[in-house]
């Protein structure tokens, strides 16, 4: 049974798992105090364009989510959102845990705007109600769709104007930014944003995330943070050392252009049936409508994440493709899709 359940379905990208075969033998220092931390936190501020970012190698993406909002923020203070972001429904209240409440909104297009910042801020402006301070986004959003430049540049326009910080999950980073969508570079959210990740899980990865701090306030102690957040690992040279192939030769947005394309043939496929979406398919999943028989029949033959029922009639089903998808892969799904029709 092939899977479109997720983009991390197999263990990694064999320049990856080659990689870590070659450091066999081989010994570090602890807790990314080694060489290849430092290799690759060099190779990371040369290709982003920020020499003096501070940057941080994670396990996965709550732990970084929780860490970085933990340490951004006082006691009182708390997070806006939109009521898909992943800190608000697919994290268990990893941030409420951490006692900062994630205020919703929402959104169908999965993405923040100033004028759902600003209704939040107005809602919540005295000592009697918990103070926003951080913008939460991720790039891809939970629902595929991906941010222009000058979205992300008005949501730093109001963040600057009332204090707010700008916080990118960028779990699918590779994802938006090869989205046929985007105009926005590495660097211009390097420029825009106070804190964002480089995914490397739905990548490629083993395992793995990159975060990068850009204001300097939120730098102080943040190893500290690490620690105490349980996600500073001793073998940190081992997520480290995933991502110098994955960033040498642009393979990292090569991957990302791949799955995105494989995507949207998929899109096309669905399109050319009739057949309508939950949202526009822009990066690496599909959110496609369809009859509840069709979905129950592929759901008999793939792996895939059935996401609710916009109607009595109708389930909605997302195909999510991965950096392993293969041209075969979607043939194949067309020549079953058509005898399950």
């Amino acid at each position: 049974m092939y899977s479109f359940l997720n983009d991390y379905n197999e263990i990694a990208h064999p320049a990856v798992m080659k990689t870590l075969n070659d450091l066999t033998g081989k010994r570090f220092k602890g807790y990314g105090t080694d060489e290849i931390c430092s290799r690759v936190t060099e190779q990371v501020k040369a290709r982003i364009g920020q020499p003096n970012a501070d940057i941080h190698f994670f396990n996965g993406g709550t732990v970084t989510n929780l860490t970085v909002i933990s340490h951004a923020l006082r006691p009182h203070q708390a997070v806006i959102a939109v009521d898909s972001g992943h800190v608000a429904t697919h994290e268990t209240g990893a941030i409420e845990a951490t006692g900062h409440k994630v205020i919703t909104v929402s959104s169908p297009s999965g993405k923040l705007t100033p004028t759902l910042v600003a209704n939040v801020l107005a809602e919540h402006n005295d000592e009697h109600s918990v103070q926003p301070k951080l913008v939460y986004i991720s790039n891809s959003t939970e629902i595929g769709t991906v941010y222009r430049k000058h979205e992300l540049l008005a949501l730093r326009e109001v963040c600057d104007k009332h204090g707010l910080l700008l916080f990118l999950d960028g779990a699918r980073l590779a994802s938006g930014l090869m989205s046929k969508a985007s105009d926005l570079t590495i660097e211009d959210i390097a420029a825009v944003t106070d804190v964002f990740y480089i995914g490397g899980t739905k990548i490629g990865a083993l395992t793995g995330e990159i975060l990068v701090i850009l204001n300097p306030a939120l730098k102080s102690d943040f190893r500290y943070s690490i620690k105490q957040k349980g996600g500073l690992q001793a073998k940190g040279w081992l997520l480290a050392a995933q991502f110098e192939p994955l960033f040498n030769n642009e393979l990292y947005f090569e991957l990302g252009h791949h799955l995105n394309e494989m995507a949207s043939q998929l899109a096309l496929f669905f399109e050319e049936q009739g057949f309508e979406f939950l949202a526009p398919v822009e990066s690496n999943q599909v959110f496609v409508i369809l009859p509840n028989s069709l979905a129950d029949n592929l759901l008999k033959h793939y792996q895939l994440s059935k996401i609710g029922n916009p109607t009595t009639e109708t389930t909605c089903v997302r195909f999510c493709t991965a950096w392993s998808t293969t041209q075969q892969d979607i043939d194949k799904f067309k020549q079953v899709f058509h005898t399950l029709s």
